[in-house]
């Protein structure tokens, strides 16, 4: 006679304060020694974090199967941005091909004085951002064409990059049309536009700070690492190279009138692709053999990153992206996304938000810990969205117990999730800069100002009580 053995169900068990911070004070650590001083993949450190998370998620229970089913529903809530980014960098090599980023960098040299470098690339991606939405996409525009500017005129492009990332979170955060500028009120339970200009009090600070290293940082190395004779050797190269036309800077218009309509970001972006091919043939005149052949050579360059021939500093300054620029940017979300869903799924995450929660007795201490969730959050997820979601939902209440508005809390949600997130280099949006401005995320981190004073600003007001708004007692 055979017995029949029943699978038995695994008996799940809270983890404890030390199971819980294990993995991710070992994600810190590996990531410190492995990519800040030994240099290695990212890319692996994150599996090596994820293979720790999923040993420890076993021994509490879980099975195989529900940490995979959580690292496909974390993969799957990142397939959005991965899109995006895959479409930008495709608008990119496509806005390269037609000649659009050469022109704005051919005038721009001419236009802009080394000196006040980093205050134009502040305002330039500040306003597009603003008026769009959308920070990748001001990041991957006219950040793109501030980053060739300042390639042409020296400017130091870790400085240049961090200005760009700054000014393109001051426009994602003041918004209306971003959506963690709608997101952030949503989890918090306040109003847009009030939580909008409730975030004046960080965020003019935060703006006047950076904008004051700017300008000195400017005067002191703005023009020092070219010379008058290199400039002009790169204006001439890419004069022969593009025919001009402002036609050709209907692609932007396309963008910008997309995000103003809000169209759809993925078909707006394509379509702005093939219209950079179109442009590229009909206006640059690149073509093999025929129409068909040039056509084909759009579509490979748009996918590739242009490619043309001119001396090694201008070929570097305008071959860049194509959809295989940012492959490498996917493969790490993917990554990091296995490590979130791991620790998420087992209550890992949930025990190091609670540890935060405890011993709070005044308002400092509540937007402190409400900070330290922020960042707890961003670096062990990356992700924007978690970033305000998981924390906001977290605090909701205990800043309604404490009688404060639920502004205070959503401004706190951006001041130290929207901003901070585009600083963890495994973040999608820390990748996404660091591979669309040709610079790494360690490497423009100290010159991204705003973004980080921002939060120095906000435990400043919570301490003074300066900007912290009860609420009124007809609420």
């Amino acid at each position: 006679m055979s017995k029949v053995h029943e699978k038995k169900e695994r008996v799940k068990r809270k983890p404890t304060t030390a199971q819980a911070l294990f993995p991710i004070v070992f994600m810190f650590v590996i990531l410190a020694v492995g990519y800040g001083y030994l240099g290695l993949k990212t890319e692996f450190l994150m599996i090596l974090a994820a293979l720790v998370a999923g040993v420890m998620a076993y021994y509490l229970g879980f099975d195989w199967k529900e940490m995979l089913d959580a690292i496909i529903e974390k993969i799957g809530s990142a397939m959005p941005a991965t899109l995006i980014l895959w479409s930008v960098g495709l608008l990119i090599g496509g806005l390269m091909f037609c000649g659009a980023v050469p022109m704005i960098i051919y005038y721009g040299v001419q236009i802009v004085n080394p000196k006040f470098m980093l205050v134009t690339a502040f305002f330039a991606s500040a306003l597009l951002s603003l008026v769009t939405g959308t920070s990748w996409g001001a990041a991957g525009t006219i950040g793109v064409a501030m980053m060739g500017i300042a390639g042409g005129l020296g400017v130091s492009l870790p400085a240049t990059a961090g200005a760009v990332v700054s000014g393109a979170f001051f426009g994602d955060k003041l918004s209306p049309l971003s959506d963690t500028t709608n997101l952030a009120p949503m989890a918090a339970g306040s109003e847009l536009y009030e939580h909008i200009a409730h975030m004046l009090y960080t965020t003019v600070p935060a703006t006047v700070i950076a904008l004051i290293v700017y300008f000195f940082a400017g005067l002191k190395v703005s023009g020092s690492l070219v010379t008058p004779e290199s400039v002009e050797v790169m204006m001439t190269q890419l004069d022969s190279m593009f025919n001009f036309n402002p036609v050709i800077l209907l692609p932007f218009v396309l963008v910008i009138a997309g995000s103003f309509l809000k169209w759809p970001t993925i078909p707006t972006m394509v379509i702005s692709s093939f219209l950079c091919v179109i442009l590229g043939i009909v206006v640059q005149g690149f073509s093999l053999v025929n129409g068909v052949a040039s056509l084909i050579s759009g579509f490979d360059l748009s996918m590739t990153g242009f490619v043309g021939e001119a001396s090694e500093e201008v070929i570097k300054l305008i071959n860049r992206g194509g959809v295989n620029s940012v492959t490498g940017t996917t493969v790490l979300i993917f990554c990091a996304m296995g490590f979130a869903g791991i620790v998420s799924v087992s209550g890992m995450l949930d025990k190091v938000l609670d540890l935060l929660l405890k011993k709070v007795k005044s308002v400092a201490g509540l937007v402190g810990s409400t900070i330290a969730a922020c960042f707890t959050v961003a670096l062990t997820t990356g992700s924007s969205y978690l970033t305000i979601l998981v924390p906001g939902e977290l605090f909701k209440d205990a800043y309604a117990k404490r009688g404060l508005a639920a502004k205070n809390l959503s401004r706190t949600l951006e001041d130290s999730g929207t901003v901070l997130v585009p600083l963890v280099p495994w973040s999608a949006a820390g990748a996404y800069m660091a591979v669309t401005l040709g610079v790494d995320t360690l490497s423009y981190l100290p010159w991204a100002i705003m973004n980080y004073t921002g939060i120095i600003m906000a435990i400043i007001l919570a301490i003074t009580g300066i900007g912290i708004t009860k609420i009124k007692p007809e609420e």
